[in-house]
């Protein structure tokens, strides 16, 4: 089955060949995917991808970096610009992911795939999934220490844990409602974790006024 590109035809060759792979990755994995049929979906001659990319690894370097400045530069931005407050910035990964999850082009996150794929911990390409997992825990640590979680570590790890059990569950089981699910966890753990640390202030400003 053919995937169109998901860019216009005047796109540069480069990003027609990187737009085209990340389509055909998700749809048919790594290694199912040849050279041969990127270039005939991109629609450029296979000399054209060997001149912008030295090997397959190279394009699929290319298309995980290009997924995770999406990332960063599209989708923690719409987080962030949704709302000043970090557990309802935490909470709007779920919803986002509920929206994601739906997509009918959905076929799970294309970094577990890749880590999968290429499993061996020190081949760049499993390295670049665990760097964008990173990034995804980092991110929940600010929000976790900004609304003044007890342990923003844990919390994060917490967060993305849910993160990455919903991506899998709607993967495999087609249940996007993983999300809202994964959601309500999430609310129930964000809650206790600010809360704890609420009731830490407290106890140490009665102790101060006793001394």
């Amino acid at each position: 089955m053919t995937v169109p590109t998901a860019t216009p035809p005047t796109a540069s060759a480069r990003d027609r060949l990187i737009d085209t792979a990340i389509a055909l990755f998700n749809r048919h994995g790594f290694h199912a995917t040849g050279v041969d049929r990127i270039v005939a979906v991109a629609k450029v001659a296979k000399k054209t991808l060997y001149a912008h990319f030295p090997s397959k690894e190279d394009l699929i370097l290319a298309a995980l970096s290009r997924k995770r400045a999406a990332f960063a530069d599209k989708f923690l931005p719409v987080v962030l610009a949704g709302s000043e407050d970090p557990r309802q910035r935490l909470l709007s990964l779920f919803e986002l992911a509920k929206s994601w999850f739906a997509d009918p082009d959905f076929y799970g996150c294309i970094f577990i795939n890749a880590a999968v794929e290429y499993s061996e911990p020190a081949h760049p390409i499993n390295a670049c999934a665990r760097e964008f997992k990173t990034l995804l825990r980092n991110f929940a640590r600010d929000q976790a220490a900004a609304g003044g979680a007890a342990d923003p570590d844990a919390l994060a790890d917490q967060i993305a844990l849910l993160f990455e059990g919903a991506t899998t569950v709607a993967q495999v089981s087609g249940r996007p409602d993983a999300a809202t699910t994964a959601k309500d966890i999430a609310a129930r753990l964000i809650d206790q974790a600010f809360r704890r640390q609420q009731t830490n202030g407290a106890d140490t400003a009665i102790l101060s006024s006793c001394e």
